[in-house]
């Protein structure tokens, strides 16, 4: 995964820095649970796989809209490779008394260390993970969510979109990758998927649209 042992010290030494830039400033979360309230990719029974949770951003969000919705029945898995992030989440579990999300670490290039009930997911959602993945490895990232997919379930992945801004920002504070339109959809057709599809932030979060992607694909 790039360099693991980087990856883990930026997100040990930055996790403040991290939830400042992405929340406080950028609104990243506000922008998320407005996608995810605005769509119909969570339902009751699902089975959740949020790859590089980090501190639990997807997972909460997807769980309050579904407690908000009153969806039953669903149930989330989430790794990461950062410890610290993801003792963050555990203290909000638990804090929480929550029964149905079960957390592990792990390297996305190593899936098979997972525990082996960890597979047929309805949706996997991945936020800011696959950039830190070298653009060498990042079929093999791909093809490992791909395979963890029900036949038909849906993958959403947020990752940077490659311009100017983010080419400063992105690869020198945050030492990750950046990609455009083509190489995203040459990457998921080579890797598999049948369908690509680019969706957008809600209005009032629509200037997120100018650094990130937002694409759903399926088997």
């Amino acid at each position: 995964m790039g360099n693991t042992k980087d990856v883990q010290e930026i997100y040990t030494t930055k996790v403040n820095l991290y939830h400042h830039v992405f929340f406080d400033i950028l609104k990243y979360d506000r922008a998320v649970h407005s996608f995810f309230q605005n769509s119909n990719y969570v339902r009751s029974q699902f089975k959740i796989l949020d790859a590089g949770c980090g501190s639990g951003l997807i997972t909460k969000i997807v769980f309050k809209i579904a407690k908000e919705k009153k969806l039953a029945g669903v149930m989330f898995h989430a790794f990461d490779l950062t410890k610290a992030m993801l003792h963050i989440f555990r203290k909000w579990i638990k804090n929480n008394n929550l029964q149905n999300i079960e957390l592990k670490q792990a390297n996305v290039l190593k899936l098979e260390k997972l525990p082996k009930h960890w597979k047929n997911y309805d949706l996997i959602i991945s936020s800011a993970m696959l950039e830190y993945v070298s653009k060498e490895e990042l079929k093999i990232a791909l093809s490992n969510l791909r395979n963890l997919l029900k036949p038909k379930g849906t993958m959403i992945i947020f990752i940077t979109k490659q311009n100017f801004v983010t080419n400063w920002l992105v690869r020198k504070w945050w030492k990750a990758r950046t990609y455009n339109k083509n190489e995203m959809e040459q990457i998921f057709s080579e890797v598999g998927f049948k369908t690509i599809s680019f969706k957008q932030f809600l209005q009032p979060y629509t200037y997120l649209n100018f650094g990130m992607f937002i694409i759903e694909v399926k088997k």
